[in-house]
């Protein structure tokens, strides 16, 4: 079946299914690849409209649109190490939303996270990485230290917990998506990739039940 998406606009709820249903064909080896032809290619010249925006971890092992199974013009990406936010970020989250009309943000981490493990030796051993990836350790050190007072403990917590505390950063920090989550205009959703089966699981949802 052919599951392309054309440039109407979504609603946060139409988004949220196309990415879960992508990943679902991903993670069954019956990816359908769409939106990757020459027509798409010209009617993409006259503009975008994505249906996500999605800030990932820079990871290798976790290409987006390949995951969800979407096309050229689908996804509107982002991608830091240990999906980490700064004010570039948001200013790039609230032009997918206010500008390009973007229904849904999806914060996606991952199983065997790097930028998680590095905070999580640093806050064991006191092992700080040179240069400027110190910033990664600084951004993802807090969500590790609420997950110990939550209780959590191990990698999988600290990822999850990682993401959880990224997308209410955004709900939070960004006035712009905060009015369109409460409006019903957009939605955040929180996942975590697991590298062994392919599968984004739901963590949290702001204006969207997951």
């Amino acid at each position: 079946m052919n599951h392309m998406t054309s440039l109407h606009e979504m609603t946060p709820e139409e988004a949220w299914e196309a990415l879960r249903s992508g990943n679902e064909r991903f993670m069954q080896g019956n990816s359908d690849h769409p939106n990757q032809d020459l027509g798409r290619r010209h009617t993409l010249t006259q503009g975008q409209r994505p249906h996500a925006a999605v800030l990932a971890c820079s990871d290798s092992r976790v290409p987006v649109e390949i995951v969800f199974d979407q096309g050229l013009g689908d996804l509107f990406v982002i991608r830091t190490a240990g999906e980490i936010t700064d004010l570039s970020v948001l200013a790039s989250l609230e032009f997918a939303v206010d500008g390009l009309g973007v229904p849904l943000v999806i914060v996606l981490g991952h199983e065997s996270c790097g930028a998680v493990k590095a905070a999580q030796n640093a806050l064991d051993g006191g092992e700080l990485p040179d240069g400027f990836q110190r910033v990664l350790v600084e951004k993802v050190t807090p969500s590790l230290l609420s997950a110990r007072k939550k209780g959590f403990d191990g990698s999988d917590e600290f990822e999850k917990n990682h993401v959880r505390e990224i997308a209410d950063h955004i709900v939070d920090r960004s006035p712009e998506i905060q009015q369109r989550v409460k409006d019903g205009r957009c939605a955040v959703v929180g996942l975590r990739y697991c590298l062994s089966d392919g599968f984004a699981e739901p963590l949290v949802g702001y204006g969207i039940d997951v």
